[in-house]
Order: C-alpha cells, then structure tokens, then sequence
C-alpha cells in the first residue's frame, strides 16, 4: 500500500518529467498534503511472540494461550486479504480487531503495536469485523438451533434463578434495552436522539442467562425507541410463545417496569399503591437482573471470554458457561 510520502515523491518526480503541469501538480501535492504523515515504518511488526500474558489480557482482553483456540472457533482464516490488496496474518487481524474493540482508541494508537499506517489497521479491521459478524451472528439470533436455549437448559436457569431467593420459579433469564451512544449524526438526529439519556444513540436487546451468556440480541434499533417497542420488533415474544416450555409448564423472562406484563415476560409491581409485599417482589427481582455490528461482535467476543474464564453472572448462580469449543460447534 504507497503510503503518502510516496505519492508525494511521486508527484515531484512527474512534475520534473513535466508528466503534469504546475496547477495540476499544485492541485494534486495540496490533496495529499492534508493529513501528516504518520512515521508508522520506524515501528517493528506484529508478532504475538513478542507480548507477554499480562499485556496480552491488558490490551487484548484475552489470554496470550488462549488466542489460538480463540482464532480457530472464530475461523479466521490464515490470511486476510483486504480490498486494496493489504495482507494480514490471521493472528495479527483478529488482535487487531481485539485491540481496538477492548478499550475506545484511536488507529494511531495502535501503530506502535502493529507496525502498519492507520488506514491500512482501518481496513484490516473492517474485514474482520465483517467475517465474525456474517458468520457467528446466528449465535445471538436463533432460538431453535442454540443448544444452550433448548427447554431442559431453560429449567435448569430457571432453577438456578429461584434457589437464588427469588419468587418466580420459572424465570429463566433477563432481557433488557441498552444504549450506545454514538456521534451526532449529520441526518435523522430526531430518531437517533434518545430522550431519557439525553444523547444520540443506537439501541439493543438482550437477553442473559445464568450461564453469564448473552443467550439473545436484537437490534440495532434507533436510540427513540422506548423498550416495548424493541419487544415488539425483535419478535422475541413471538419466540418465547414458541419455545419457552418446560413439560408444557411456561417459562418466563424478567425485564424492567418498561416491558409489558404477560405469560413469558414478568415485570416489577409499578405505581404509587404497591402492597409491602409487592415491594419485597421487586427488590428479590431486581437485585438479580444483569443488566450495529460491532456491537453484536463485541457480544460474541465477551461470550467467548465468559466461556474462557467465567464471570460473575455464573458465578452467582453456580452454572458453569460452556467450553468455547462447544459455544462454537453450532
């Protein structure tokens, strides 16, 4: 990939052959000379062999040993090949991709790491983000094909839920709205706009399960969109109507005061007249419930961490998250 310094050289030398005229090569140095050239070439590549285990979970998120069982359950391939023609080991794409979703920073800041100019780790990563997102978002999406949502699971979360102390003893997880705020958009800023958190933003639903997984995920939705209304449009109710049985008895989920109450969807007593038992419900409930694209990949990859070492969710209910291996075999 020429880097700017290049196309700099480039131009003097066709401007010396009088290749280009003087407005022409006045124009073209102009345009090229709108960004400073970053002195990326002074930095050493990537090689993991090089990061220890601390900076690996630092910087990463991920244990240096467990990268390559990561990069294999994610089928990254070898070699990344990008649209401009940039090559990428597999290894180095996937930490690139790590690096820059662990913690908010700039491409820049990652040149020391890797070694290559911003544009180039841009492009890398954006292939990446691609390849997880195209073949692991069923893994947030389908009911029926995900062993961990099957209705013998369900019992045991629902379960796990009710030996915690909790009133229901059926409900088997919690859903959810979240919200991402981004940057003013340039168009539409009334229905990016969410008004409660006074920010523009996009929305997401989940669900989470005892295991500590993310079992579920809807959206994006624009960030005006009130909670039921993601209820409705994710179809999630739809789905629980379907497969939310556990020898003919329902199992449910337990959301906020947004969520309307129904069969498989609970919700906090609401209003100014709540009885003290009403009251004791709410707070044995709520003190329970854990609350684009790359979302959806940020998701898959705190799954594949939570499968790796556990979090506090599971810890709780005293389940054990799947083995990576399996959480990805489906």
């Amino acid at each position: 990939m020429a880097s700017l310094a290049t196309v700099r050289d480039a131009l003097l030398i066709s401007r010396y052959q009088n290749i280009i005229d003087d407005v022409e090569f006045a124009l073209l140095y102009d345009e090229s000379s709108s960004r400073l050239t970053f002195p990326y070439s002074k930095f050493e590549r990537f090689d993991i062999d090089a990061w220890d285990e601390s900076e690996c979970r630092t910087e990463l998120r991920f244990g240096k040993q467990d990268l390559d069982l990561l990069r294999r359950n994610l089928q990254i391939p070898d070699e990344i090949v990008c649209s401009q023609r940039s090559v990428c080991d597999g290894m180095e794409a996937m930490c690139i991709l790590l690096k820059r979703l662990a913690y908010p920073c700039r491409y820049t800041d990652m040149v020391p790491r890797f070694g290559r100019n911003p544009t180039e780790l841009c492009l890398i990563f954006n292939e990446v983000l691609d390849f997880i997102y195209t073949s692991h978002r069923h893994r947030l999406q389908n009911w029926d094909r995900n062993p961990f949502l099957q209705p013998d699971q369900l019992h045991r979360y629902a379960d796990a839920i009710h030996q915690q102390g909790t009133p229901l003893n059926n409900c088997f997880g919690f859903v959810d709205g979240t919200v991402r705020g981004i940057a003013r958009p340039k168009y539409n800023q009334r229905v990016m706009y969410n008004g409660y958190k006074r920010v523009h933003s996009i929305k997401f639903q989940s669900v989470v399960t005892p295991n500590g997984l993310i079992a579920n995920l809807a959206g994006w939705f624009e960030g005006k969109r009130h909670d039921s209304t993601m209820l409705h449009e994710s179809g999630l109710l739809t789905d629980l109507r379907r497969v939310a049985f556990y020898n003919g008895d329902p199992l449910c989920l337990y959301g906020d005061p947004a969520y309307p109450l129904g069969v498989h969807l609970q919700a906090p007593f609401k209003g100014n007249n709540i009885t003290p038992q009403m009251a004791l419900y709410n707070k044995a409930m709520i003190n329970l419930s854990p609350v684009g694209k790359m979302y959806v990949v940020c998701a898959l990859l705190e799954n594949a961490q939570t499968c790796l070492y556990g979090n506090q969710v599971s810890q709780m209910f005293g389940i054990d998250p799947p083995l990576l291996n399996d959480y990805f075999a489906w």
